[in-house]
């Protein structure tokens, strides 16, 4: 390789490295609360991709006074797009609710307590980071999925790793040893015949720093989510190993809706008009993803563009966001893996957990 060549390539990874870092150089949470004014008219959606919605979303608006509400999320995760894209297009308005955003920095278990006892009305986070601490009882209900897609496992071009089955006597670098990512891939690793306590060797580090661990050798592969794996991968010296929407997985859901137990059994028309406000979202950022970039931009790292932005968005899969009998089915799916790799209770009726979380906010 020429010295330029050298140059551009150490200049590309210099900049990635720095503007994914970004994202993360103030803790989470930092950003506080946010009020917003929607800025335009919400995008006509097409119900014949959604049809049944189409009934859910025509239901008249709460009455009165706008209802004011917390919602909390994580304000660096890109496939939460449909949040922005609520706000900015008018979803929530629609409904005739006032949503407070907040960008929660804490674990999920002070998460799901704050949504629990009402310091929160609603969040959205991970299926496979939320329901190990639902199943000890927190009063929170599972209103919808959101979409699916954004883990990733990635490695260095030439690291020999190929395929999930090469983690095999790996070392494997983690940002969060309970994280959804990690579950989800060890889950994956058990369905092939690999023990994924005894055959990997899990470390954390610094979710900004996981490519660092790499490229010392310290690890072969790092689980990762976007936008930095995205970012990452931009790099190519780096390849994805495997994600969260291969085979059967790509039609799970990966975020979920969850609401205040409280608020479903006092306000029921409440939780029903947040819940299809995120949906209506959701099915606006599935037909326009051009228009969800822009709404998220102001909280993307500054290294990713607009077209990266909306690269992930369409990756994600925004168009598939489950409710009713389908979402339980996602639900106890995800229960029995996660009894499969020791993470829920052998003796979790995963049936009866399903039943217990969920909700149907629309048969108000």
């Amino acid at each position: 390789m020429s010295t330029d060549n050298k140059k551009t390539v150490m200049d590309r990874r210099t900049l990635l490295r720095a503007g994914a870092a970004a994202a993360f150089a103030a803790p989470i949470g930092t950003f506080g609360a946010q009020a917003f004014t929607p800025r335009a008219v919400a995008p006509a959606i097409d119900f014949s991709e959604f049809p049944i919605c189409r009934t859910a979303s025509d239901a008249p608006p709460l009455a009165g006074s706008a209802r004011k509400l917390k919602l909390s999320w994580n304000a660096g995760a890109v496939c939460l797009a449909p949040l922005p894209v609520a706000i900015d297009h008018g979803f929530f308005q629609k409904q005739n609710l006032d949503v407070e955003l907040v960008n929660y920095s804490g674990s999920t278990d002070q998460l799901l307590e704050a949504i629990a006892t009402g310091k929160s009305d609603a969040g959205l986070g991970m299926a496979l980071r939320w329901l190990k601490p639902l199943e000890q009882g927190f009063d929170v209900k599972i209103a919808a999925g959101t979409h699916g897609g954004c883990m990733r496992v990635l490695t260095r071009a030439n690291s020999g790793v190929d395929k999930l089955a090469d983690l095999k006597g790996k070392i494997v670098a983690v940002g969060d040893l309970a994280g959804p990512d990690k579950n989800f891939f060890s889950i994956q690793l058990a369905k092939l015949g690999i023990d994924p306590v005894k055959d990997v060797d899990w470390r954390a580090y610094p979710g900004n720093l996981l490519n660092v661990a790499v490229e010392k050798g310290e690890v072969q592969a790092f689980l990762s989510s976007d936008p930095l794996a995205y970012l990452w991968l931009k790099d190519p010296q780096y390849k994805e190993v495997a994600s969260n929407l291969d085979g059967e997985y790509r039609d799970r859901t990966c975020c979920i809706v969850g609401l205040r137990g409280s608020l479903v059994r006092e306000e029921p028309n409440v939780a029903r008009a947040v819940t299809q406000a995120l949906l209506d979202a959701a099915m606006s950022t599935a037909q326009n993803p051009d228009k969800a970039a822009k709404s998220f931009q102001p909280y993307a790292p500054k290294a990713a563009s607009l077209a990266d932005l909306d690269a992930m968005v369409r990756y994600h899969t925004h168009h598939h966001h489950p409710t009713g009998d389908a979402l339980k089915r996602e639900l106890k799916g995800y229960a029995d893996d996660l009894k499969s790799v020791q993470v829920f209770k052998p003796s979790t009726d995963t049936a009866k957990f399903a039943e217990r979380i969920y909700v149907d906010v629309f048969s108000v």
